[in-house]
């Protein structure tokens, strides 16, 4: 008599990092013979990759833990896991909550997923969220996609941002070496995948952990020595970064941008306010003045380069006329994509507990106020594509339009035409640009670009 397979199911919330960590606890579980499953309600094994950026994220968590906490009272069999930053955060503190959890598990531990249920499927309930020094993972991600992938250089953050509970959850700085990097890109190349982006929650500090010195008395291993280091990998077109911090993007790391075909002409480069008192009660080390040389220095060298970023309004004590600069530096920089939050409290971070909270309903308007600038802006740039022949790198069907592909730009712009996808998958095509689309979404102004 044969069994049926156990069935996993992943929910990922978050950023990049979260993402990119999803597909290596899936490849584990994969290489376990658990079987993926679409449906949380009927899989075996239910794990949620949490965020706490921002308390609607985590409040959701909650809310999906609820469903299945009431599940598993009828379902002893059913494996129970929450991973990510939440994870981190809560620690032990989750299972007094959700006694239900079978594991509690920070991102640093995501590569010892296989251990760890070991442990569980022994009958015992799991909290791993001590600090670790991240070991050269060699599990096998399942990859959401088989064109483009994420790959880790950088683990943690070092930064000390006063609303941000990163370096909390995720520790420290972590880099990975270049011969690490490359392998994975290598093998990534083998497999067929034609696009890569370089992942760190601070991806321009990588190196600074890593021994040696130039002769310049510079870290022997930045980020654009990396970037010369893995350009040339065999089967590899294009390569991307994310996420920047202004305090570390140099004008070396931008000429080599510009210098290397392969590394697409978009920038992720968060500003998080317009204002130079916010900026420094934030504690991020900049100013909008050097923030605005770094987008001028980038148009220079590349004067069609997409931009985009980040922004938070509502910080504490933020005042209007603050607000306004904001909402200059927008206007005056013309976003091609900015993804919007209100300031949302995070424990354990300084700015939770300042006595000057501004309202929510004081955030909300602000936020719409910016939302309706940034979709502007981002229509406006978006019409330089129309009648414009761009270079699209085929990723899928068009799940709304079985006739058409969908792909993206170097710039990242999604493109949809009409086309087979067995015989453009992992192409790269040169597309007309025949309508320009620009809408909001969730505070994120994002731009569709179709062709047909």
């Amino acid at each position: 008599m044969t069994t049926s397979p156990r069935r996993y199911h992943i929910t990922t919330f978050g950023c990049q990092m979260n993402k990119a960590d999803s597909e290596r606890m899936a490849g584990i579980l994969e290489s376990l013979d658990y079987q993926q499953s679409d449906n949380p309600e009927t899989a075996d094994l239910v794990l949620y990759n949490t965020c706490t950026i921002r308390d609607n994220a985590e409040q959701k968590v909650y809310s999906y833990l609820g469903r299945q906490a009431k599940r598993k009272q009828t379902n002893p069999n059913l494996t129970l896991i929450v991973a990510g930053c939440v994870a981190q955060q809560e620690g032990e503190a989750l299972l007094r909550r959700v006694p239900e959890l079978d594991m509690v598990m920070g991102p640093q531990h995501a590569n010892r997923l296989g251990d760890l249920l070991e442990q569980v499927l022994a009958g015992n309930q799991v909290v791993a969220t001590e600090p670790v020094h991240i070991m050269e993972d060699i599990t096998k991600p399942r990859r959401d996609s088989q064109v483009t992938a994420w790959v880790n250089v950088i683990y943690g953050c070092n930064e000390r941002c006063t609303y941000c509970v990163v370096p909390n959850v995720r520790g420290t700085e972590q880099s990975r070496t270049p011969e690490a990097i490359r392998a994975e890109m290598e093998d990534l190349a083998r497999q067929g995948y034609k696009e890569v982006t370089l992942l760190g929650q601070n991806i321009d500090a990588y190196g600074r952990d890593l021994p040696g010195t130039t002769p310049e008395g510079r870290h022997k291993h930045t980020l654009t020595d990396l970037l010369y280091y893995v350009h040339d990998v065999p089967g590899i077109d294009r390569i991307r970064f994310a996420t920047s911090h202004p305090r570390y993007f140099t004008e070396r790391l931008i000429r080599a941008c510009q210098e290397l075909p392969k590394v697409c002409e978009h920038f992720h480069i968060p500003f998080q306010s317009g204002d130079n008192q916010v900026l420094k009660a934030m504690s991020r080390g900049y100013t909008h003045e050097k923030y605005r040389r770094i987008i001028e220095t980038i148009r220079k060298y590349m004067p069609d380069a997409a931009i985009s970023a980040d922004a938070i309004v509502g910080f504490p004590g933020e005042t209007e006329e603050q607000f306004q600069n904001t909402l200059k530096l927008v206007a005056d920089i013309g976003f091609d994509q900015l993804n919007t939050a209100a300031y949302s409290p995070r424990p354990g971070t300084p700015a939770a507990e300042w006595d000057n909270q501004l309202s929510e309903e004081v955030k909300s308007d602000r936020l719409q106020r910016l939302n309706h600038l940034v979709a502007q802006k981002a229509a406006d740039r978006s019409q330089r594509y129309f009648d414009r022949v761009e270079e699209v790198l085929v990723e899928d069907r068009n799940p709304k339009n079985p006739r058409q592909v969908m792909g993206r730009t170097r710039g990242n712009r999604l493109t949809f035409f009409e086309g087979e996808i067995d015989r453009l998958k992992g192409q790269t095509v040169p597309v007309k640009i025949t309508e320009v689309r620009a809408f909001s979404l969730t505070g994120t102004a994002l731009s569709l670009v179709e062709s047909r």
